[in-house]
């Protein structure tokens, strides 16, 4: 069962997920991470709705995606992205957009139908809210950009984004994705190394920004994924969307 968050039980239910998969599992940390009460959390999330799967019978919160409009962002101040993309592309395209975030699942629902139900609540938040181009930061462990050559270097030579949609890492922390030349590169070794997460956004037919971010803080190295709706793969939105017509 997926539905958004309405309380503030339902809001620390989530940002303890977070913690778990965030803090505790991936090493990450932030200025407002509340330790002694386990919560990952930081200023944007109040602006955000935040969308959780629910376990049918306990009701424990399994999976959750925070999800941000541009009429949300304008009240934060700015996408939570921007401090480390340019998505000037993305503003100055006046298409409706939608960012996504901290996306998790409790270690004992992975490689099930979880994502998928995670994914089917999206799809509805979608067309309720008329969305256009979906986009959001998504990482890969570790900071050290060699030992992610491969997949790097597979998302930016299949998948980069379309100039008129193509967003940049900021200089501050700018990596170069292109760290082995196409001929050299063994694809099937490399998306094996590729997240689940950005796998399902290329299934979809999404994209890469130019340049991986590497984020120190949160122990991860961030790509920029952007998915235009109008492009999607309608066969694998099906899918998502938990209808086979």
């Amino acid at each position: 069962m997926v539905s958004l968050a309405q309380t503030e039980e339902d809001l620390n239910a989530a940002k303890r997920l977070r913690y778990q998969v965030f803090i505790e599992e991936l090493g990450g940390s932030g200025p407002l991470v509340d330790h002694r009460n386990k919560l990952e959390q930081d200023r944007f999330d109040p602006y955000f709705d935040h969308l959780l799967l629910k376990e049918s019978t306990s009701g424990t919160v399994v999976g959750v995606y925070r999800v941000m409009r541009r009429d949300q962002a304008e009240c934060a101040g700015g996408f939570y992205s921007a401090s480390e993309y340019d998505l000037a592309p993305l503003l100055n395209s006046g298409r409706r957009l939608l960012e996504l975030g901290r996306s998790c699942l409790h270690a004992d629902y992975r490689g099930g139908p979880a994502l998928f139900h995670l994914w089917s609540g999206l799809a509805r938040y979608i067309a309720d809210h008329d969305i256009e181009v979906l986009f959001g930061v998504a990482s890969f462990h570790g900071t050290n950009p060699q030992e992610l050559a491969a997949p790097l270097s597979l998302l930016h030579h299949r998948h980069l984004a379309p100039e008129a949609l193509r967003v940049t890492a900021r200089a501050a922390a700018f990596q170069r994705m292109d760290l082995i030349a196409e001929p050299d590169l063994d694809r099937r070794a490399a998306m094996l190394e590729v997240p689940s997460l950005i796998k399902a956004y290329l299934r979809l037919g999404g994209f890469v920004g130019q340049g991986a971010y590497v984020d120190h803080s949160f122990n991860t190295t961030d790509v920029c994924l952007i998915l235009d709706t109008e492009k999607m793969n309608q066969r694998q939105a099906r899918l998502y969307q938990g209808t086979s017509a």
